[in-house]
């Protein structure tokens, strides 16, 4: 629904069209190409973009899913425009990889405060007192944790060409924990329906996960789960990852940023100038995701998703169109 403002304006436009005076869009005639990864969370954001930039005109094409660094590439190539899901800083090493700020144009922080790190049941953690990743360390935490008789603890860990795999493998040689601990990856979706489904069991549980995302609504850590701390700050990225509270989890805190072909966006005065307003709060993008986890995981829905937020916040969103418009005069 959109607001009355914005459809004067529609209206507006439209009777001047019809005068025969032209009032050109500044994304008039102007394609535009979202990827995003295959993770279906990553869909509600691309589109709220995705429709502030039919707002400005922009002739949207439907959203392609790659590969992270595939994605990076195309970008960089012309292939594609832009996305929306460019974790910083867990992707510097595939932003840098593709071309960096030679190729690529990025302003502003889209989704802020993206937390990550490692979890157990809280049960097992307040029976054991496991506090940090370093217990795993001890043969009889490890034990708790061994799911296949090898002698080591089991993580439900990262889904490789994510990013954090690469933090959790750095992380297992800093904490001499490489001969301690399984890192499990595959299917990220597969591999943590069969850890709930322990947790539910009454099993100890290990596990990596992020958010926003769905996980930490069904496992809630304080409640069900407990985070892990980790020894001291050991990142591929040589960032210290300890917190103002002096607590340190291992991983930065991210935060979601849009990522542009530089020469488009140089362009796209508009569209630049979009990418750099857009703000979408965190808590947002976990409540859409436990919708997809629900089921209303269609692209349908997700449209239906995105449109019901911005119907929510009209206000904000017409400040983003209204702040790009201005940008292009």
């Amino acid at each position: 629904m959109l607001s009355k403002r914005t459809q004067h304006t529609l209206l507006f436009t439209s009777l001047l069209s019809v005068s025969g005076f032209a009032m050109a869009q500044p994304g008039s005639g102007v394609s535009v190409q979202a990827v995003h990864s295959p993770i279906a969370e990553e869909a509600f954001q691309t589109v709220i973009v995705n429709e502030a930039l039919k707002a400005l005109g922009y002739d949207v094409k439907p959203i392609q899913e790659v590969d992270y660094s595939a994605g990076y590439t195309a970008i960089a190539n012309g292939d594609a425009t832009y996305t929306a899901v460019n974790w910083f800083p867990l992707h510097n090493t595939m932003y840098e990889n593709a071309g960096s700020d030679d190729a690529f144009y990025r302003a502003g922080h889209y989704v802020q405060g993206a937390a990550q790190g490692y979890l157990i049941d809280k049960k097992t953690a307040e029976e054991h007192n496991i506090t940090n990743i370093a217990d795993f360390a001890k043969p009889e935490i490890r034990a708790l944790f061994d799911n296949n008789g090898d002698g080591k603890a089991d993580l439900t860990g990262c889904q490789a060409g994510w990013g954090c795999e690469g933090v959790i493998e750095h992380h297992l040689d800093a904490y001499d924990l490489r001969d301690k601990i399984n890192h499990n990856q595959g299917s990220y979706a597969a591999i943590i329906s069969d850890t709930i489904t322990r947790y539910e069991q009454g099993e100890p549980i290990l596990y990596y996960t992020w958010t926003p995302y769905w996980v930490s609504g069904i496992l809630v850590p304080g409640t069900d789960v407990v985070w892990l701390e980790v020894p001291f700050s050991a990142n591929p990225n040589d960032t210290d990852t300890e917190l103002p509270n002096g607590r340190n989890y291992g991983f930065d805190i991210n935060s979601m940023r849009i990522v542009a072909n530089k020469a488009w966006a140089e362009a796209n005065p508009a569209a630049a100038k979009l990418f750099e307003v857009m703000s979408l709060p965190v808590n947002d993008v976990s409540a859409q995701n436990m919708l997809v986890r629900n089921g209303e995981d269609s692209p349908a829905q997700i449209e239906r998703h995105a449109q019901s937020w911005i119907a929510a916040h009209q206000a904000t969103f017409d400040a983003w169109v209204d702040a790009a418009r201005a940008a292009a005069n």
